[in-house]
């Protein structure tokens, strides 16, 4: 009992600080994913880019997914917000000690808004500067 109970507990802190570095890996991953969404330029683009995005950032942070899901929701338009939701099943299998179920679900959604300013020009562009007196072709600074 002495030996068992301690190491129960180990195993058992251990499973939490799994689940817990998890599900912040797929938080991180779900807000990477939304604001790649919401620098698309169409649905279907945003949809191809936020799965990338959860993907390779989920693959960075060592974190294995037995399946990954990745809904985007929301419009493109200047002002809207696109939200992403990540769905990682995550393999616990290797903590048999605890006779915990093989997987667990992490669901995190994340939000990004699209930029107001998007497709809109400022007026920086060199085809909108007016040709003055000061300014010709041809003539040096």
């Amino acid at each position: 009992m002495v030996v068992a109970v301690p190491l129960l507990m180990l195993a058992f802190m251990v499973l939490c600080g799994r689940v817990t570095e998890s599900r912040l890996r797929v938080a991180d991953a779900a807000h990477q994913a939304a604001r790649a969404a919401s620098t698309a330029p169409s649905v279907g683009v945003a949809k191809n880019r936020a799965r990338a995005t959860a993907a390779a950032a989920l693959g960075d942070a060592g974190v294995v997914c037995r399946s990954l899901d990745v809904e985007v929701e929301g419009g493109l338009q200047p002002g809207d917000t696109v939200t992403a939701v990540v769905t990682c099943l995550v393999d616990l299998s290797d903590l048999a000690l605890l006779q915990v179920p093989g997987t667990a679900i992490i669901r995190v959604s994340m939000a990004s808004p699209v930029d107001v300013y998007r497709g809109s020009a400022l007026g920086f562009a060199n085809s909108q500067v007016p040709w003055g007196p000061n300014r010709s072709v041809g003539a040096e600074p």
